[in-house]
């Protein structure tokens, strides 16, 4: 009970962390001028020199060492599905940042988003499980993971504005949950055999490559539209697949049976608190006349 204590709270200040690098970024997208047509990513050189966005990158940083020591605390099943309170941290940070006082709607959506959370987390109960992964699921999950994430982002480029944003931001989710479990499988390596077995554990370097392609697709899908489209898909994406990821990969228990019916009502409250969240100036970034 202790640890799972400590899991969570590291898992909020990593939420937290993430939320002001999301705001301070978002930011900088917003000021950051696009680049010639047909050029992608001509606007990444220009970010890279706004101190407002390196500073987000850097509180990325700390939030991703907060999120180390959660998973190393607690399950992948609590810890991710705790970090959907980034979206709450937003409402607060971005309605300083941008200079937009959360209405009524907003805060509702806070309350829906509080309220499924807890009563998911408390219906679900994730508990017990390994800390480690055999090689052999991952050499099932990853492969499965990478396909879906290369035919997601295919996929978006296809399309306009708001559902490219919808699906790039689900692409990255899968991209996220992957880091996160990686992260735990190789902080196990750090606790039974020591700092050398970290090193040249392969999952370790998994984790570097995974979390840098999730933050490279992170500022496409801040580029391609609001967050309006984008948020619920990465915020709920990352949560969803998470939890599949506890019980398939580190067995870690899940309470079902007769709860499925209230966990999936628990589900559409975070489902409508992040959409409508999302649509809030606060977290956007934007004019009420922009978003309403």
């Amino acid at each position: 009970m202790l640890w799972t204590t400590v899991s969570v709270v590291l898992a909020v200040l990593a939420a937290l962390g993430n939320a002001a690098a999301s705001v301070l970024q978002r930011r900088a997208a917003a000021v950051e001028r696009p680049g010639p047509s047909g050029r992608r990513l001509s606007w990444l050189p220009g970010l890279l020199r706004r101190p407002v966005w390196l500073w987000g990158a850097a509180t990325l940083v700390l939030s991703a060492v907060c999120q180390a020591g959660a998973l190393a605390t607690g399950p992948l099943a609590v810890v991710q599905p705790v970090m959907t309170t980034e979206l709450l941290f937003t409402l607060v940070l971005g309605s300083v940042v941008f200079r937009q006082r959360p209405g009524g709607r907003a805060w509702a959506a806070f309350v829906a988003m509080v309220v499924g959370l807890a009563a998911l987390l408390g219906l679900v109960r994730p508990s017990g499980g390994s800390a480690s992964v055999p090689d052999d699921r991952w050499m099932v999950a990853a492969p499965l993971m990478a396909a879906l994430v290369v035919a997601l982002v295919v996929v978006a480029f296809r399309l306009p504005s708001a559902p490219r944003a919808s699906v790039l931001g689900s692409a990255t989710a899968v991209l996220f949950g992957a880091t996160a479990a990686l992260m735990k499988d190789a902080i196990s390596r750090l606790a039974d055999d020591g700092l050398v077995a970290l090193l040249t554990a392969w999952q370790t370097y998994g984790v570097a490559v995974a979390g840098a392609s999730g933050f490279l697709l992170l500022q496409l899908t801040l580029h391609a539209g609001t967050l309006v489209a984008s948020q619920p898909a990465l915020t709920l994406g990352d949560a969803f697949l998470s939890v599949v990821l506890g019980a398939t990969l580190f067995d870690e228990r899940l309470s079902l049976g007769w709860r499925v019916l209230p966990e999936l009502v628990a589900l559409a409250l975070i489902s409508v608190g992040s959409v409508h969240l999302a649509r809030s100036p606060a977290v956007a970034g934007t004019s009420e006349k922009e978003i309403w």
